[in-house]
């Protein structure tokens, strides 16, 4: 049985800030014999999900946490040379109600505290403090940071604050980096200060990447974000993982601070659902399901389509309204019909595309235009009984519109229910390269010489096995060795979060339930803390909607336009034939310029 437990840690999703992928940390802490481990990335829970799942994979048990950074005065002060020091403080949920403690904390963080950093104060962990364990840190604590300047009085302010806030559950951080001017002594003074206060103390191991040689990678990896890098980092600092057994020499002179890991442990007991879907609230009808909307809405479109009086129609929308049923996803048809019928009334152009033109529920809804019966198109393709997944309908909108689209979800769902979904841009094989060789000193020409020779989408390790100029370069030039060898190490981590192209989530009550959220700082919109796998189908059960804006829609309509002004004509779009001869000379000549999806040169080809 462990006797340590790691509660103070740090994954790749630490922007720049750590090196480790989960599953490397996560395997780690396994041969290290631990019985669970917390992930507290700096300010932000991109990476809790996926944490979570590999813990439980690997028989650990996961405890979420955040490493918040907190606001010296409040999270609305944002004075230049004053608000941007912070503090810092650790938060782990003791169970659902702390996870979503946490995920209100740090939506709020960005959204409202947002200066340089995200920022928390006071007043909201004292909204939102309950069910978590506190752990104030050693580095950049308040209390801690006090009693660096010997500032009692401010220390046991901050302390009473927060003990009055975490009582039973509020812990001082001890660390051990004597290697670090100050550091020792200050260790000292917080476990005088807290033995006095009757307080509580934890060791942690507070680390940024795994193993001590993983340091230079670390300091590069921090690099990246320094406009022309600073260079190696030359002090003897470590940050890696200590193992159980070192953490029980460390502090064998106080047993009490390892023991709380083990305590902290025991209370920290989240257990998250996965595999449950929230449907956005639609207005109820009394007397009526979702099915039987839906129903009714189909079987009227399958008259306006002329296709009523077909057996083999009435035959299969049935079989396919059993299927969505059985599934229980009625509603999400009725909201993309509902989204789509909206646009038409406010005449933005809309397109759909892929396995949903199969669906003849679509057609008869007029979320589709295209008659699967005419093209032979399978049903089973887009859904069907034995997969597992939800239907996912790609609506495109011509570009002017789709912004208007999105107002109109938050309109009728509820600003506060709708958000984008956040992306996570990682260190491709090329950019690694650049990267590394800047952050290490190396000359531009170099870093570009070694990318060029790697084929785009391809790792660094399939480059050096399958490209033979690279191999011989690596082989024979030991500056191309330790960049790539150091490129190898930083590859896959992530590098910031941005908008997702399409995808927007809709939940049934206030996001921050299920995701955190935050402000892209380039475009200024509302975007959800977890990729689409993790606020989708693979965890928070929010259905993703894909609103597309198609700038050829934009001109398609703009062309509709001004053939009904000069011509006095006016075209349905949908009802355009397919058998159109001088349109299939055009194609066959090469004309393809400005038709979607057939204007790459390959296609032109």
């Amino acid at each position: 049985m462990s006797k340590f437990t790691h509660l103070h840690t740090h994954s790749h999703f630490s922007l720049l800030n750590a090196l480790p992928k989960i599953p490397e940390m996560v395997q780690a802490a396994k041969d290290d014999g631990a019985t669970a481990m917390a992930i507290t990335d700096d300010g932000v829970m991109y990476g809790a999900i996926k944490f979570y799942s590999e813990c439980q994979k690997n028989d650990i048990k996961p405890i979420i946490g955040v490493d918040f950074y907190v606001a010296i005065r409040t999270r609305h002060d944002k004075q230049a040379r004053i608000d941007n020091k912070r503090y810092r403080l650790v938060l782990l949920a003791k169970n659902k109600k702390g996870y979503q403690n946490l995920m209100k904390l740090v939506s709020l963080s960005f959204i409202e505290g947002y200066y340089y950093k995200p920022r928390i104060d006071r007043e909201l962990l004292e909204k939102y403090g309950s069910d978590l364990v506190a752990i104030i840190p050693q580095f950049s604590g308040e209390t801690s940071g006090h009693l660096t300047l010997n500032n009692l009085e401010k220390a046991n302010e901050a302390y009473d604050f927060y003990h009055k806030l975490f009582g039973d559950d509020l812990y001082m951080e001890i660390i051990s980096h004597p290697e670090i001017e100050g550091q020792e002594e200050l260790k000292e003074k917080i476990i005088k200060f807290t033995k006095e206060k009757g307080g509580k103390l934890v060791a942690t191991s507070d680390f940024y990447y795994l193993k001590p040689e993983d340091k230079k990678a670390r300091d590069v990896l921090s690099d990246v974000s320094s406009v022309g890098g600073s260079g190696y980092h030359r002090d003897e600092e470590d940050f890696s993982m200590k193992s159980e057994t070192e953490m029980l020499e460390i502090f064998k002179d106080i047993p009490e601070a390892i023991a709380n890991t083990k305590e902290i442990e025991e209370k920290c007991n989240l257990e998250l659902e996965f595999g449950v879907w929230h449907f956005p609230l639609l207005e109820e009808i009394p007397g009526k399901s979702f099915d039987e909307r839906l129903k009714e809405w189909a079987f009227e479109g399958l008259k306006k389509r002329g296709l009523d009086q077909n057996p083999e129609a009435v035959e299969r929308l049935n079989y396919e309204l059993k299927v969505i049923a059985d599934k229980g996803f009625s509603a999400y048809f009725l909201i993309v019909a509902d989204f789509l019928k909206a646009a038409a009334d406010k005449n933005i152009l809309t397109n759909i595309r892929g396995s949903v033109a199969g669906s003849l529920t679509t057609y008869v809804t007029e979320i589709t235009h295209l008659n699967p019966f005419e093209y032979k198109l399978p049903f089973e393709r887009f859904l069907n009984p034995e997969r597992p997944s939800a239907p996912d309908i790609d609506m495109d909108f011509a570009s002017d519109g789709r912004d208007e689209m999105l107002d109109y979800a938050r309109q009728k769902y509820g600003t506060e229910k709708v958000a984008q979904i956040g992306t996570f841009g990682t260190m491709a094989a090329r950019g690694s390269v650049k990267d590394a060789a800047r952050a290490m000193g190396f000359p531009y020409q170099l870093g570009d010489q070694i990318s060029k020779l790697i084929p785009m989408f391809s790792s660094l390790s399939e480059a050096l096995e399958n490209e033979e100029d690279l191999k011989e370069l690596y082989n024979k030039n030991p500056d191309v060795k330790t960049i790539v060898d150091m490129a190898m190490k930083i590859e896959g981590s992530a590098r910031h979060i941005s908008v997702h192209a399409a995808g927007v989530v809709i939940a049934p009550d206030d996001l921050t339930y299920y995701t955190p959220l935050q402000i892209d700082q380039k475009t200024g919109k509302v975007i959800t803390g977890y990729d689409m796998h993790d606020v989708g189908e693979d965890f928070a059960g929010l259905i993703k909607f894909d609103f597309l804006g198609i700038n050829i829609l934009k001109t398609i309509a703009e062309a509709l336009k001004r053939i009904e002004k000069i011509h006095h004509k006016k075209i349905d779009i949908q009802k355009i034939p397919f058998d159109d001869e001088k349109t299939y000379k055009m194609l066959t000549a090469g004309y393809t310029k400005g038709v979607f999806q057939l204007a790459s040169e390959g296609m032109t080809k």
